[in-house]
């Protein structure tokens, strides 16, 4: 029977907990969302907004990433909670670091992926994910990054220019209201990258809600370009549903003074 893709619907994936242990000696909670009967074609590595202010793997884009794209892109989505972060899936060792510690769980997340022989890595981050991006993404594994309302906070034109140098792309999503970075100052910071590209998303905010299925578009159309987009609206096959009700509160929380 075919029916309607919502926000709770879980499509079918091969789906696992995973544990990464960093360098420094923490382990991290973590899932590995495969396609049910084939390969992946190519791997996202999500890097969760702020955990001060309610980001975690389980944020509502990086979700339903996880529930959608193996399914309907063959995008291996690998989810996991920054040191100190709490989620449902459960809460990963250490304390906030303030983008210091967190270079460790980066590197465990790609090391992950190289022994799983995952393909065609990219790090997607999302607002405080981002500048982890910039800061610590260029790993010889990770083949290109997109990044989801950036605000350029913790990240310097130092790791800017390191990401040029390296020629790698970079596909920067930027909402139209963001709270933190526009598309305008956008196009400024990221000139300094040169294969940069700031697409601009109108209407969109910093939080993306009411505009994931945008945001899994630009995504699926950077790491799967054969897939056929717009991505579909119904699934003719067997579907569950989540309950998110527990992150509704961390979904719409509005933050005083710090991004995501």
């Amino acid at each position: 029977m075919t029916e309607r893709i919502r926000g709770s619907s879980v499509l079918p994936a091969r789906r696992e907990p995973i544990t990464l242990d960093t360098a420094d000696g923490i382990s991290l909670v973590g899932e590995l969302a495969l396609p049910a009967d084939r390969d992946p074609v190519a791997t996202m590595i999500c890097l969760h907004p702020l955990p001060t202010h309610g980001g975690m793997m389980d944020s509502h884009l990086f979700r339903k990433a996880a529930y959608r794209l193996p399914a309907l892109a063959g995008i291996a989505v690998l989810r996991f909670n920054t040191r100190g972060t709490s989620s449902l899936q459960g809460t990963s060792g250490g304390t906030f670091d303030h983008a210091v510690g967190e270079r460790f769980d980066v590197a465990a997340a790609v090391e992950h992926a190289e022994f799983a022989e995952l393909p065609h890595v990219w790090l997607v981050g999302w607002s405080f994910g981002t500048d982890l991006t910039l800061m610590y993404g260029l790993e010889p594994t990770v083949e290109g990054a997109i990044l989801l309302s950036p605000p350029l906070r913790y990240s310097s034109a130092e790791h800017l220019a390191s990401w040029a140098a390296s020629g790698k792309p970079i596909t920067a999503l930027v909402p139209e209201h963001d709270d933190y970075l526009q598309p305008a100052e956008a196009r400024q910071r990221f000139a300094a990258v040169p294969q940069a590209e700031v697409v601009a998303i109108d209407g969109a905010k910093h939080l993306w809600v009411g505009d994931s299925e945008r945001a899994l578009d630009e995504i699926t159309r950077r790491l799967a370009p054969s897939v056929p987009l717009p991505l579909p609206e119904t699934w003719d096959g067997p579907m569950e549903r989540a309950d998110t009700s527990a992150y509704r509160d961390r979904t719409t929380a509005v933050f005083d003074d710090q991004p995501r």
